[in-house]
């Protein structure tokens, strides 16, 4: 029996349940048909930890669309799905303020990234780490939300927040650039420091990108107040307004955005490691909750991670455990560091494959398919459907 973690986006208050629920022991939960009534119940349940049967989420799908039985026995794998965030956000944030219904748009695809994160969360933080097309600097602005968001879903549950106020920490780390994205990626691109000119429209950005979400009928406070604050800081020296006065969701944004900045490569200067990002992270949040619920959740040697094992071995995390400085590696090199085809996972926790250090030669990653590391990761077809095209 394969376990899929419960999918909160699949759960329809007031219906039954189309399979049995189980904890990660297998026990059963909830049986088929059971139904849950309140927010209160689904939040409970998944706490605690709700699992369902890969199987059985098939066979539904088979029975709800029958005519699709072709495109289930043949499903995308898990990197297809992620591969396609970028641009279906981009299609998302073109001219907000001329769709009939951006809020709903993007409350969808929210819910599609927390699945996808839902489905394997270790590979949507190694594509955080792991950032192998950052060449394709046009689309920076873009996949840095999507990455901002992809550790506020990790890091919201981390600090137990309702299911509300983290849907509104997600859409707002997706659309907290919603006036530069195109500014981001120019700047990603070119080997000078921001002129005065960019960095004027930089320091803009939080009130004309809440302009913009409102006139798209954005009302959700929260949402906005977070984009609105976001490059604020305590001491009153962030920006627009110097306010010190900020509210804690916007806190929370501002870390996880700083963060991901940090280990984001752009032409002008290279990306930091994990470990640096974290030591500037924890230094300047003063230890708080936040920055330490972002290094919990990541590891300290995170998925993505490249390192080298005491057996001699160069390999990528690949998987946390419950040790932060011990997860799983895939080796791919030898003993001698030397390319191999065939690639070991090794349980850093032995002394034998302890982690010695990061290496900062990336030569060996330049092809690197994900799938050589994870497998070819099948999932069902997803119910997320982009928007067709750009509005004009």
């Amino acid at each position: 029996m394969k376990l899929l973690r419960l999918p909160r986006s699949k759960v329809q208050l007031g219906a039954p349940l189309p399979w049995n629920v189980r904890d990660e022991e297998r026990h059963l939960l909830l049986s088929r048909g059971h139904v849950i009534e309140s927010e209160e119940q689904l939040e409970a349940l998944l706490e605690r930890g709700a699992f369902v049967d890969a199987e059985e989420v098939r066979s539904s799908l088979l029975v709800a669309h029958p005519g699709q039985q072709q495109a289930v026995a043949a499903p995308l794998n898990l990197f297809a799905y992620w591969d396609q965030t970028t641009e279906e956000l981009k299609k998302l944030l073109t001219n907000v303020e001329k769709q009939a219904d951006f809020p709903g748009h993007a409350d969808q695809f929210a819910r599609h990234l927390v699945e996808l994160v839902d489905l394997n969360p270790d590979y949507g933080i190694y594509r955080c780490v792991r950032q192998d097309h950052h060449d394709q600097h046009f689309y920076y602005g873009y996949r840095h939300c999507v990455h901002v968001a992809t550790l506020a879903i990790l890091t919201a549950r981390h600090l137990h927040w309702t299911s509300d106020r983290s849907m509104s920490l997600v859409k707002a780390a997706l659309t907290m650039n919603l006036h530069i994205l195109g500014l981001q990626g120019q700047i990603a691109a070119q080997e000078d420091p921001a002129t005065e000119k960019q960095r004027a429209v930089i320091r803009q950005h939080p009130t004309e990108s809440v302009a913009l979400l409102e006139k798209a009928g954005v009302k959700d406070a929260d949402w906005l107040s977070a984009i609105a604050q976001h490059h604020e800081r305590s001491d009153g020296t962030g920006y627009p307004t110097g306010t010190t006065d900020i509210c804690e969701i916007a806190a929370a944004l501002r870390v996880m955005d700083v963060f991901m900045a940090k280990i984001s490569p752009r032409v002008i200067h290279p990306a930091l490691s994990p470990q640096e990002a974290f030591r500037e992270l924890y230094r300047e949040d003063k230890g708080g909750p936040i920055s330490t619920a972002v290094i919990k959740e990541f590891g300290i040697y995170p998925p993505g991670d490249f390192v080298k094992l005491a057996s001699g071995e160069l390999g990528i995390v690949v998987q946390r455990t419950e040790n932060a400085r011990a997860p799983i590696v895939a080796s791919i090199t030898d003993t001698n560091g030397h390319p191999v085809t065939r690639t070991l996972r090794h349980d850093t926790g032995q002394a034998e494959f302890a982690i010695m250090g990061n290496v900062t030669d990336k030569a060996l990653l330049k092809h690197l398919a994900p799938e050589r590391l994870y497998g070819f990761s099948k999932v069902q077809p997803m119910t997320y459907e982009p928007l067709a095209a750009s509005h004009s």
